[in-house]
Parts: C-alpha cells; structure tokens; sequence
C-alpha cells in the first residue's frame, strides 16, 4: 500500500490522492484511512503541503459520495446487490447500513466516513432513498471535510508514528460517534424548545 501511495504522490501528486479517494469511497479496496494518514506524514516530512493535501481530499471524498449518491438514484438497490460483491460491498454490509440508516437517517451520512464498511454505501441508499440534494450535500460534505481533516492531521501530527493511527483512530471513531450523535440530539432539542417557546408566546400574545 505504502509503494502504491508513494507512486500516486510522486507521479500524480495531488491529483493522485483525489482519484485514490474517489475510488475507494465507491467501493474499490484502498484502505482510505491508511492513505490519509500517510498523506498526513508526508505533510509531516515537507513532502506535500497541508492545505492542498485536505483540500485534494476533501476534493476526492465529494467526488466519490456524490458519485454513489447519483448511481444510487439512477439504478437502485437491484445494482448495488448485484455488482456490490465486486466492490466489497456485500449483502451483510449492505443489511448493516440500512439498519443504521433507518436509526440515524441523514446523519449516517456524516458519520458514516469513521464507520468502516458504512461510508461506501451510505450515499447509495440516499440516492436510493430519494433524498434532496442539497440535504446530501450538507450532512455528507460536511462529514468529508472531518473525515479528511481528522486523519491527515493525524497522521501529520504523529509524525514518523503515523502507521500507529489505524490503532489510535479506531479508539477516536468509537468515541467521536457517540459525541456526534450526542451533540446533534443536543441541539435538536435546544433547537425545539426555542421553537416551542416562541410558538407559546404566539399563543399567549
């Protein structure tokens, strides 16, 4: 994987890591967190430079969920079972993402990027599932932008221990999810009691 990375880098630069992400996030066996992680080092080492490095990712991760999202649109979970299997995506993974999906709806699409074996399918079941675009664009950009942002600095910050961040983001995914989900049922409710106030007042007045 590391040889694969170094070539795409050396030979493609960003570009490289654009297409990578593209590919992986649609369902092809990259492992994408290794890849961003060792951008994140190469970010460390002056090889690549930090704002281009998370914006090429940023870049990629839209490319490769808006790319699901259409194809989920246009042909449907018959597809994705069929040819699935190809990608990775097999029916268990498919029968867990639509479990979570059913649970946490749009926002299964931000936090689908840290869920390993999620994020490739997330977007189809969108499109699948008809949502708007404009309510994909902002749970699931959103989602990429912390997605790139948390594994290139990551890996920027631990430096030449950069190949221990599989290990140290598996602790963080499994914490920063429940934070997410805690937050967003956070403001929802804080969202809802000030709508429901000034409906009172309304009321009352």
């Amino acid at each position: 994987m590391i040889k694969y990375v170094n070539h795409l880098i050396e030979h493609y630069g960003y570009l490289g890591i654009i297409l990578a992400l593209i590919g992986g996030i649609i369902g092809l066996p990259i492992p994408d967190e290794v890849l961003l992680t060792y951008v994140g080092f190469n970010v460390f080492q002056g090889r690549l430079a930090y704002i281009p490095s998370l914006l090429s990712a940023f870049t990629g991760a839209v490319g490769g969920i808006s790319l699901s999202y259409f194809l989920g649109i246009k042909l449907g979970l018959p597809f994705l079972q069929k040819y699935g299997p190809k990608f990775h995506i097999n029916e268990n993974k498919i029968s867990k993402a639509k479990k979570l999906y059913n649970q946490f709806g749009p926002f299964l699409l931000f936090i689908g990027f840290f869920i390993p074996g999620v994020r490739h399918i997330t977007a189809y079941l969108a499109g699948i599932n008809c949502y708007s675009y404009k309510k994909f664009a902002l749970f699931a950009y959103s989602g990429a932008i912390f997605w790139g942002f948390t594994f290139i600095t990551a890996g920027k910050v631990l430096g030449h221990n950069w190949h221990q961040v599989e290990h140290y983001l598996s602790k963080f995914s499994m914490m920063i999810i429940p934070f997410i989900l805690l937050s967003i049922g956070a403001y929802t409710y804080y969202y809802w009691r000030k709508k429901r106030k000034l409906k009172d007042k309304k009321v009352y007045n």
